[in-house]
């Protein structure tokens, strides 16, 4: 099982939204960070065969993602998914079924599975219009599953969840990924954190790193320095690094700071996180100012 992606590239206009990536992608979990505006989406939409490349190819083993036969093993919850507020959640999912080509019978019999799966099952005839956000999304999951794919592609699918509906959430993907490619696009780092075998990192429409959790952070070792300052100094060192954390201890002033130089005189160098790497890449601080 391999999903092949060659010098991908899409450019609108003036704007490179995705810039040469040539990616390979087996089994398993990989998480796509990055800021709004990074290009993650561009390059979703084009691995589900919804947009043209303006340059550069994908296939899954061998068949293009233009392919009639690409779309028989692709799932996809994108950002946005549009939901039937007066259908019920079995009535929504024997509806997609059908679209996917399943017969009436299968499409009532994997309908109930799927709800089983994605904790649904109680809520099975009541209509989706009273569900939270967090079971419209597990709903989203539900039918992204339907013609049980190979490859699973979510763009954000935990954004506005709370921390409860999130934990549940990874729990299902992580299940999913056993035995398929899940590709999940966050800007939520401890989602990527828990549940991804593969970090890829993307900035600008390009792939920056790419890797396990322990070899992301690596390129930022010796980078992340923690201080106890005055109030003045932790004002100063605030405006000109991107500070991670911050709180009062008695009249001083704790900072954590991710930076490419020791930033003040007593700070000490400590173990990097995905969320430092993350705010060194992707702060709206410039460390040149």
């Amino acid at each position: 099982m391999e999903l092949a992606i060659d010098r991908l590239t899409k450019q609108y206009q003036n704007k490179i939204a995705v810039d040469r990536i040539s990616l390979t992608l087996t089994k398993g979990v990989y998480g796509l960070l990055g800021a709004n505006g990074a290009g993650k989406t561009t390059l979703m939409r084009m691995m589900c065969g919804i947009l043209r490349p303006t340059n550069g190819e994908i296939k899954f083993n061998g068949i293009d993602v233009t392919h009639e036969d690409y779309r028989d093993v692709l799932g996809y919850l994108p950002q946005d998914f549009g939901y039937y507020p007066e259908f019920t959640a079995t009535e929504f999912l024997c509806y997609m079924a059908s679209l996917k080509g399943l017969t009436k019978h299968r499409a009532k019999a994997k309908s109930a599975e799927l709800l089983e799966i994605v904790s649904l099952s109680n809520m099975a005839k009541r209509k989706i219009k009273t569900f939270s956000g967090g079971m419209k999304q597990r709903l989203g999951i539900a039918q992204a599953m339907l013609n049980n794919p190979k490859i699973l592609i979510l763009d954000e699918p935990t954004a506005g969840l709370d921390p409860k509906e999130r934990v549940r959430f990874r729990n299902i993907i992580s299940q999913l990924g056993t035995d398929r490619i899940v590709l999940l696009s966050t800007h939520i780092v401890s989602d990527i954190e828990n549940i991804a075998g593969t970090i890829l990192v993307m900035k600008d429409g390009q792939i920056i790193h790419q890797g396990s959790l322990e070899e992301i952070i690596k390129a930022i070792d010796g980078r992340v320095f923690e201080c106890i300052v005055d109030s003045k100094t932790a004002e100063k060192l605030a405006a000109i690094y991107p500070i991670i954390n911050i709180r009062q201890e008695n009249d001083k002033t704790f900072l954590r700071i991710v930076c490419d130089k020791k930033p003040s005189e007593d700070a000490i160098c400590v173990k990097a996180t995905l969320e430092d790497l993350y705010l060194y890449y992707f702060s709206e601080v410039s460390q040149n100012e």
